[in-house]
């Protein structure tokens, strides 16, 4: 490989250590490419790439989805949920730590964003568990690990962007996402139950639910509660696709809240449509600048490269998928994990598929990695938005949230070995 070959990648990692955003950073290290590297393509090829880029119809469904979930906020479903979960679970050792991973568990329905279920959560629930007497450094751990789950449940973005990158059905993706969600739900449980139990945590009600109130709040939330169902259903009976699931989405959650709950009024529509705007800009302007990028490792053919590489040194897909696993955990502890996604599927996809490995359990795989890199030190984005909000010392989460985050790499571990967990709900409606 010539020098040219790896100047973009070299510079791209200068800026990213300079604190330059992730869009402008691959951006100006592809472009550099395409101005000085002999034998490259026009750079006008590269502006093209870039606004073709944003026209794909699988990417619509990113604002689409990201504007359904802000609507949810706002038409109360959100609330509805937690006291659902804390009916269900307060009563429990830890109880208030249970309410905020399940309450997770629900939006991963609704919400698709890590980051936003982080902001939700911090904001909403992190107050209410240090006044039932859990440190704020815990809370906040518990806060940030359990938005792990939220991207995983459909319609989570990450799987969005693996799909778009790999060419792989998104449908399929929404399947497979939902058993590994619900394991590491269970799984954060049970390590908040074993660490409440040992403090001696608070539950957040004094007592079991009748029967009655966990009914009344079933009722309550069951709107919610239907969006995954739905979606489901309309993807396995072709009544839409996955873009066309998250038009269909933002319609549902605004008759929700405008005839059922009546929480949503005209005077939401203008901070509705900023938050969604805001929020989906910063998506797709990396999605931009991944696109330029692309372009420069496609021309480069350095892909093919990478793949015959792992190939000729590692033997079998169990080895192939360690390496993996660890390089992904590596990465995510320095990169955002929708960046990391649109970077580093193109390279890695090939190499899985030429050790046939399943691309679907492969892209959970991907995504459970990099949003568990999302919480854990030095640079974090769910770590540093929990910590900014609550006014948490990032010393004291780093130290709070290892339990989880060792937990939720021994269940990546099953699940990258037996991949028929993954695959048995995709198996079950293909």
């Amino acid at each position: 490989m010539t020098f040219w070959s790896l100047f973009p990648i070299v510079l791209m990692f200068i800026l990213f250590f300079l604190k330059v955003p992730v869009a402008f950073s691959l951006i100006i290290s592809s472009a550099a490419y395409f101005l000085w590297a002999p034998n490259s393509m026009d750079i006008t090829m590269m502006c093209q790439k870039m606004i073709s880029a944003n026209e794909s119809f699988v990417f619509l469904a990113i604002p689409f989805f990201t504007c359904a979930s802000v609507i949810f906020n706002y038409s109360g479903i959100t609330r509805k949920l937690m006291n659902l979960a804390d009916v269900l679970v307060g009563h429990l050792v830890g109880g208030m730590g249970h309410v905020n991973i399940l309450l997770s568990t629900f939006m991963g329905g609704l919400s698709g964003s890590a980051l936003a279920d982080t902001a939700m959560e911090s904001k909403m629930l992190v107050p209410e568990m240090e006044r039932l007497g859990y440190s704020k450094a815990y809370s906040a751990a518990v806060t940030a690990t359990s938005s792990c789950i939220t991207p995983i449940i459909p319609p989570g973005i990450i799987l969005i962007l693996y799909a778009a990158a790999s060419n792989v059905s998104v449908a399929k993706l929404f399947y497979a996402g939902y058993f590994p969600g619900v394991l590491m739900c269970l799984t954060m449980m049970a390590l908040n139950r074993i660490i409440s139990h040992r403090r001696n945590y608070k539950p957040s009600r004094t007592q079991k639910a009748t029967g009655k109130e966990i009914l009344i709040a079933f009722r309550e939330a069951i709107w919610a509660l239907l969006v995954p169902f739905g979606i489901i259903l309309g993807l396995r009976f072709g009544m839409f696709t996955p873009t066309e699931a998250g038009a269909i989405s933002i319609l549902y959650a605004i008759l929700i809240g405008v005839f059922l709950y009546k929480e949503l009024k005209p005077k939401h529509i203008i901070p509705i449509l900023l938050e969604s705007l805001i929020s989906t800009a910063g998506v797709m302007f990396i999605l931009t600048g991944a696109q330029a990028f692309s372009l420069y490792l496609t021309w480069e053919r350095i892909p093919i490269l990478i793949s015959e590489a792992i190939i000729k040194g590692v033997s079998s897909p169990i080895g192939f998928l360690l390496i993996v696993n660890v390089l992904l955990l590596v990465i995510g502890l320095f990169f955002d994990g929708g960046a990391a996604m649109i970077l580093l599927a193109p390279l890695l996809v090939p190499a899985a598929a030429a050790m046939k490995v399943d691309l679907v359990h492969f892209g959970i795989i991907m995504c459970i990695n990099l949003t568990i890199g999302s919480v854990t030190p030095p640079f974090g984005s769910q770590m540093f938005c929990v910590c900014a909000i609550t006014g948490c010392k990032l010393e004291d989460f780093a130290r709070e949230v290892m339990p989880f985050v060792v937990g939720l790499i021994i269940l990546l571990m099953i699940l990258t070995y037996i991949p028929q967990i993954t695959l048995l709900i995709p198996g079950l409606l293909s």
